[in-house]
């Protein structure tokens, strides 16, 4: 985008030179605030040129020339906002006037600035219609293309983002609704059941409470060791105690 800034201020110095040299092209009465804004722009003092140009759109609000040179010193100055709408002020006149290219590859330019990729596409086209042989507005129209294509894919993708997170949340709801249904459904049926019916699943409930447990080969072999282990220790212990009582009574038999 340098290059097409570089060419914005040539064509800019160009038509400010131009205004200089055939003012009667813009005989208006702003004519010498329109100058004195000029010589400011040529300096570089931006902010006195704004004003000298504003001065003449106090006189003339319609003045092509004021309005033009006004929004050219504001986008040098940064200001794309406000040069955006003093380029529009004069959307009705500018395209029928001397400076017709400049304006239309000016507006480009801000419109790139702001990334209203849509206006600089149709601003540079229409500055090309006027200046074919302008190589910096055709690059600058070839990017401002590319941009508007890479913007109108993202926000395509986002909107099939965006539909699909609706999708999956409406299904979701439907999901849940269905359970909800299904729960309901499993409640009333339970309801309407006989007292003979119900009777019946009490006693399959019981049934089921009452069951023993299944235990795998695996755990019963481990119960069975378990039980052999307690039994040997019993034993033992019984054989402890009849020795200690055989021994106390040989004691006592010794007495």
């Amino acid at each position: 985008m340098k290059r097409g800034v570089n060419m914005a201020y040539r064509i800019l110095m160009y038509i400010l030179t131009f205004l200089l040299s055939a003012g009667a092209a813009f005989a208006q009465p702003d004519r010498s605030e329109v100058r004195r804004g000029n010589r400011d722009f040529r300096k570089g003092d931006m902010k006195e040129a704004e004003i000298d140009y504003r001065k003449a759109l106090v006189k003339d609000s319609s003045s092509v020339a004021a309005n033009y040179n006004l929004a050219n010193t504001l986008y040098k100055m940064g200001d794309m906002e406000q040069a955006a709408k003093v380029y529009d002020n004069i959307r009705e006149t500018a395209p029928e006037s001397e400076i017709a290219a400049g304006w239309h590859y000016n507006r480009g330019n801000v419109a790139s600035e702001r990334k209203d990729w849509q206006t600089a596409v149709d601003s540079y086209r229409q500055s090309l219609l006027l200046n074919p042989s302008d190589i910096d507005a055709k690059e600058n129209y070839i990017y401002a293309k590319e941009m508007l294509k890479n913007q109108q894919d993202q926000q395509n993708e986002q909107n099939q983002q965006d539909q699909q997170d609706q999708q999956d949340q409406q299904n979701q709801q439907n999901q849940q609704n269905q359970q909800d249904r299904n729960k309901d459904d499993g409640d009333n049926g339970q309801q309407n059941q006989s007292p003979q019916d119900r009777d019946g699943d009490e006693d399959r409930d019981e049934g089921r409470g009452n069951r023993e447990p299944e235990i795998t080969p695996q755990a019963a072999q481990q119960m069975l060791q378990a039980i052999q282990a307690k039994e040997k220790e019993t034993q033992e212990k019984v054989k402890k105690e009849k020795a200690a009582l055989l021994k106390s009574r040989q004691k006592e038999k010794n007495w």
